[in-house]
C-alpha cells in the first residue's frame, strides 16, 4: 500500500498537530516541576508565573508548591512523570509514524491515548470540584478559582481529555481492522 500524504489524512493531521503542540507545552511548562530549578530559564519561569497568576491552575500551581500544599499533589506529580517518561517520547515517535503513514504506530498511539484519557479525567474533575473564590475561601486560605478562571482552565484541559478519547475510539477500530486482516490472511494461508 502506498504512503498517503499527512494532509490527505485529516485525523492523522489533527493527531500530528496535537502532538507537536503538546510536546511544546510539556517541555516549556509541565516538566518544570521535575527540572532542577537552576536549569529553568527565566522566560520559562516567567511563563509559569504568568499562567498561575492569570489562570490560578490549582494543579500546576499545586504540584509546583505555588498554590496549596505540594504534598497534596503527589498523584499529579506521578502524572507529570508519566508525561515526561512515556507521553513525551510518544509525541515524537507518533509524529514520525504519522508522517510516514506507518500503521505499526497504531498500537503505541492507542496505549498513549488510553493513558492520556485516564490521566486527564481526574484533572478535569479537580477543576470542576475546586471551589469558587469567595470571602470564605480567602479567609480560610482555601485554594479557589473564579468562574472565569474555571472556564479558561476547562477550555484548556478538556481538549486534552477529548482528543485522546477520540484517538482511543479511532485507533481501536484501526487496530481491529488490522487484526481482522491478519486473521483473514492467516486463514487463507492455512487453506492453501
Amino acid at each position: 500500500m502506498s504512503k498517503k500524504s499527512l494532509v490527505s489524512r485529516p485525523l492523522d493531521l489533527l493527531y500530528f498537530s496535537f502532538f507537536a503542540m503538546h510536546a511544546t507545552a510539556t517541555i516549556l511548562m509541565d516538566l518544570q516541576v521535575i527540572y532542577p530549578p537552576s536549569l529553568v530559564p527565566p522566560f520559562m519561569k516567567a511563563l509559569t508565573d504568568f499562567y498561575i497568576s492569570n489562570y490560578g491552575d490549582p494543579l500546576i500551581g499545586g504540584v509546583m508548591g505555588l498554590l496549596g500544599r505540594k504534598e497534596d499533589f503527589v498523584w499529579f506529580h506521578t502524572f507529570v512523570m508519566v508525561e515526561a517518561f512515556f507521553q513525551l517520547p510518544v509525541f515524537f515517535i507518533g509524529m514520525r509514524g504519522l508522517w510516514k503513514d506507518s500503521r505499526s504506530i497504531y498500537v503505541l498511539l492507542l496505549v498513549y491515548a488510553t493513558s492520556a484519557t485516564i490521566t486527564a479525567l481526574p484533572c478535569v474533575t479537580v477543576l470542576l470540584a475546586t471551589p469558587f473564590t469567595s470571602p470564605e475561601t480567602i479567609a480560610a486560605n482555601i485554594v479557589s478559582i473564579t468562574p472565569a478562571q474555571r472556564t479558561m482552565l476547562l477550555s484548556s484541559y478538556i481538549p486534552f481529555f477529548l482528543l485522546p478519547l477520540l484517538m482511543v475510539v479511532d485507533l481501536s477500530f484501526r487496530v481491529l481492522k488490522l487484526v481482522n486482516a491478519g486473521v483473514a490472511a492467516e486463514r487463507a494461508a492455512k487453506q492453501k
